[in-house]
């Protein structure tokens, strides 16, 4: 009877035992949202927000945060911060965050439109047209023997598809022909050392590359003897010209059987340099995924014609 009672205590203190190891277990479990302390290394912020280390991380964040209002009482600022960069590294869907970060979707969405319009004011200055002697000084050899040192930009347009808008004329002036989709249109403007000095608003995918580079603000740029590089359908030589600089884009066979030689190296020569252009817009499409999506565009933050 003795040993019985014993080895029901036994069995008790056992129970008792997993039962506190258990709650200690769930305790020690309970899900936090990301914070800056789940970002302690270079290799999570590269991965989750596309900036290369954590301190650009912590720089990007100080020049942003105090000129944002926070959204909400859960998170800090630092969160919905991320909240932003996350959408646009992964674009991980918006209730795949409210899940994360144990908030309502529509606070989500808040918070990224709150802050998006926040960020681009703080951060679209670090996008600058470069001083002309000190690009010509650092010209590239492959510029230097194809153009001289007067290639000053290389520039291109290139489209973001879009949800299809509910407004009838947005539908009609986001939807590219070329695509035979909703998108916007955005031309972006590539020094000959592969940085970005020119970024143009986003413009309703419907509109042409000439009339996008002649009402974005890009000629404004261009100083007299200045080269701007571009691909064939940027007939936009008249409008460069009157700023005293030059176009240079592929030749036309305009109906000769073929190409004169001279124009054949040139062609080729430019077909070499603008893989960089290319490269640029292929890198940003990879590192921020969102570009490979379909974001949803309010009205306020696309131009049309």
């Amino acid at each position: 009877m003795r040993d019985a009672e014993c080895q029901a205590d036994t069995e008790l203190k056992d129970s008792e035992c997993q039962t506190t190891e258990l709650e200690y277990m769930f305790q020690k479990s309970t899900y936090r949202a990301p914070d800056k302390e789940f970002f302690d290394s270079d290799e999570k912020v590269r991965f989750y927000t596309g900036l290369p280390s954590l301190e650009v991380l912590m720089v990007v964040f100080d020049h942003v945060a105090s000129h944002v209002k926070r959204q909400t009482q859960s998170l800090d600022r630092f969160q919905e911060f991320i909240i932003v960069l996350m959408k646009l590294r992964l674009n991980v869907p918006l209730q795949d965050l409210a899940y994360r970060f144990v908030v309502s979707i529509s606070t989500i969405s808040r918070i990224f439109f709150h802050w998006i319009v926040v960020m681009d004011k703080r951060l679209f200055p670090f996008v600058y047209w470069p001083d002309r002697h000190q690009l010509w000084k650092t010209m590239p050899q492959c510029f230097q023997y194809a153009f001289g040192r007067k290639t000053t930009v290389v520039i291109d347009c290139f489209e973001v598809f879009i949800e299809r808008p509910s407004n009838l004329l947005a539908r009609a002036q986001t939807f590219s022909s070329y695509k035979h989709h909703n998108t916007i249109k955005i031309l972006v403007g590539i020094t000959p050392q592969g940085t970005i000095s020119f970024v143009s608003e986003a413009w309703g995918g419907r509109v042409s590359d000439k009339f996008v580079t002649e009402n974005c603000g890009f000629l404004d740029k261009l100083l007299p003897g200045d080269m701007v590089m571009a691909d064939r359908g940027f007939t936009v030589s008249e409008s460069i010209g009157l700023k005293q600089a030059r176009l240079v884009i592929p030749a036309f066979t305009k109906g000769k059987s073929q190409l004169d030689p001279v124009d054949v190296e040139q062609t080729r020569g430019i077909a070499n340099v603008r893989i960089h252009v290319e490269r640029v817009i292929g890198l940003l499409r990879r590192k921020f995924t969102i570009l490979e999506g379909k974001p949803p565009i309010s009205n306020s933050y696309v131009v049309y014609d």
